[in-house]
């Protein structure tokens, strides 16, 4: 039998939560192999998410946060600077490594503020959803009052 591993999607996207949800159900695909660095998503409301990237080590000018089209991409760039360097390192435990990471986000999903704090990159989203897109009741006339004809009148 086939099968087919979404994790990988389903790390990757922001605000399709619910059809990765399915297909993982439907596949029966669990679990899913670390990367580097580290990161959460989180709902923080219905259209409001947030990732989270362990990003130890580096500073808010190593790093960049862009947009195109629905693509978030965050990069880590260790600017090395010689003068920090006091002596030889024994054992290096913190990666300093570059990286790229992209998230594929959804329609009407966009980027709201970035902060770093504690070593913890955290991106805020939102979804906005233009009022034209958002659905609408339509009424229902009554019949009755379809039938009812009023006289107008007529400008001479």
């Amino acid at each position: 039998m086939l099968t087919f591993d979404f994790s990988p999607l389903y790390r990757s996207t922001i605000g399709f939560d619910r059809m990765f949800s399915m297909l993982d159900q439907l596949g029966g695909v669990e679990g899913s192999a670390p990367s580097y660095p580290p990161y959460n998503i989180e709902r923080a409301r219905e259209n409001a998410y947030r990732i989270s990237v362990a990003v130890a080590g580096f500073t808010d000018a190593d790093l960049s946060i862009e947009t195109e089209e629905n693509r978030l991409t965050i990069r880590g760039e260790k600017q090395t600077n010689a003068e920090e360097k006091t002596g030889e390192v024994l054992y290096q435990g913190i990666a300093a490594r570059t990286f790229e990471r992209s998230f594929q986000l959804a329609d009407y999903v966009k980027v709201k503020a970035a902060s770093l704090e504690s070593g913890l990159l955290h991106v805020e989203l939102v979804r906005e959803v233009p009022e034209a897109m958002k659905p609408r009741s339509i009424p229902i006339a009554n019949s009755s009052k379809l039938l009812e004809v009023k006289p107008t009148k007529v400008a001479a």
